[in-house]
């Protein structure tokens, strides 16, 4: 049976059912600069987004068979060059996707109604100035009836459809690739109902859009930079719960700066875990600190299909 390293670890359902197959699973994180002399140990690694499999890691370990990625993006591991190996590489690109969809309207809902700003001034000022911050957030608006643009309608893109569609917003999409433009919106368990979301180009879903969510892959470029933003409506929201660098970070300061974007909700950075300290601290963004994947249900999903996967491939 096989020695499994969970090295940024793996829900105790997913662990379980490993280990009932016969499988040994270590959770203890190894730092990465240990990796090199300590993964040859294993027959098989799973990652979330901390640990990094390189080309360096995977020459230095021939005994890996296998690779698990615990999430959809497999950015931080050279996937081509394992596989050209002989090695395995998984993932479980559907678990997540609704936690990541309902993030994204936490920070849209937080956006429109100031909540960022507001837990930010209540513990400081809410005793000696109620009433003023009261005033200061009576402009907040409504998400019903208004545009979305989702720029990448994978999985996560097609959750946060089906949530737009359901609050009643009016929704663009665009991707690369030729898709679907149908999703079912399932109420109660039960019923069920087809609706259409209208398929863009990218320059009219930029122009059109009141509120932009972006889920697409790592890019070399950015998607959204100068550019671009100078494309949008004025007073647009943006966000990205898809992958740092998708969004030039300092092209999106200066909108903010000029009123470009009106706000912005960030759970993932360029330079993680140390973003700039301009977004940290800037007043009209919202952030968390890369959760999309985050939920207790998501987890268990997570850790459920990646045993699954990992039981099928050391079965064969």
């Amino acid at each position: 049976m096989a020695k499994i390293l969970a090295n940024d670890g793996i829900d105790p359902i997913g662990k379980t059912m490993l280990e009932r197959a016969g499988h040994t699973v270590d959770t203890q994180n190894i730092p990465q600069d240990q990796l090199v002399s300590r993964l040859n140990e294993y027959d098989a690694i799973t990652v979330r987004s901390a640990t990094k499999v390189r080309k360096d890691l995977i020459d230095a370990s021939p005994n890996i068979k296998l690779i698990g990625r615990g999430g959809v993006g497999m950015d931080n591991i050279d996937v081509d060059y394992a596989r050209g190996k002989g090695l395995a590489v998984i993932n479980t690109p559907a678990s997540s996707s609704l936690s990541v969809a309902e993030l994204v309207f936490a920070h849209l809902f937080t956006g429109v109604r100031f909540l960022q700003d507001a837990n930010r001034k209540m513990p400081v000022e809410g005793d000696s100035k109620f009433n003023d911050l009261k005033k200061a957030y009576t402009k907040g608006i409504e998400l019903r009836g208004k545009t979305i643009g989702i720029l990448g309608f994978g999985r996560i893109g097609r959750e946060v459809a089906k949530i737009a569609l359901g609050l009643g917003m009016e929704v663009l999409a665009y991707d690369l690739y030729a898709f679907n433009p149908e999703v079912e919106l399932t109420f109660m368990g039960a019923s069920k109902v087809k609706l259409h979301v209208k398929v863009a180009t990218k320059e009219e879903l930029l122009k059109n859009s009141d509120f932009i969510s972006v889920h697409t892959p790592a890019v070399e470029k950015p998607e959204l930079g100068a550019e671009e933003f100078a494309q949008m409506k004025d007073g647009v929201f943006v966000v990205n719960a898809s992958r740092g660098g998708v969004i030039d970070e300092t092209a999106l300061l200066a909108a903010l700066e000029s009123g470009k974007v009106a706000f912005s909700g960030l759970d993932v950075f360029e330079n993680e875990p140390q973003p700039l300290s301009a977004l940290l601290t800037h007043p009209r963004i919202s952030l968390t600190p890369h959760i999309g994947a985050s939920t207790v249900e998501a987890q268990e999903r997570i850790g459920t299909e990646l045993a699954n996967l990992i039981i099928d491939f050391f079965k064969k």
